[in-house]
């Protein structure tokens, strides 16, 4: 190993060169004046009970899980990824991307918005008028 003087981006770093393998490495250091105190980035000191610690360790007891394979564990994003990869290379149309799920409930809002003005317009038309409110006084 060895430690180094290099210039990069115009200024001088520090650094130690080592050899791996077939190749020198240079991994970079910092300047005494460069490194901070790191004592104010401490999470204050807490008192733990045992049934707190107890409780954490059944918590993850009961969250680990052994085997991870299964429909939960699938990369779908390197998946879809190289079906477009192999697509592209033979020149064929990829593969089209599904449609995302509505969830139950969902209200559309643009829909609502456009019922409303809707009703406010046949409302206007028919000689009868819309709900007035009074509005809330700003404090």
């Amino acid at each position: 190993m060895a430690v180094a003087k290099y210039a990069w981006s115009g200024r001088e770093l520090l650094g130690l060169l080592r050899v791996r393998g077939e190749a020198i490495v240079l991994h970079a250091m910092l300047w005494p004046d460069e490194i901070r105190d790191p004592s104010p980035l401490l999470p204050p000191p807490v008192e733990v009970s045992q049934e707190e610690v107890d409780g954490a360790l059944a918590l993850m007891d009961t969250m680990t899980v052994e085997d991870l394979t299964g429909p939960g564990f699938e990369d779908e994003y390197t998946k879809a990824l190289s079906e477009i990869i192999v697509a592209k290379r033979e020149y064929i149309e990829p593969p089209a991307a599904p449609e995302p799920d509505q969830p139950e409930g969902v209200l559309d809002l643009m829909a609502a918005l456009n019922a409303s003005v809707a009703r406010a317009r046949e409302s206007q038309q028919d000689g009868t008028h819309a709900d007035l409110h009074e509005l809330a006084k700003p404090k």
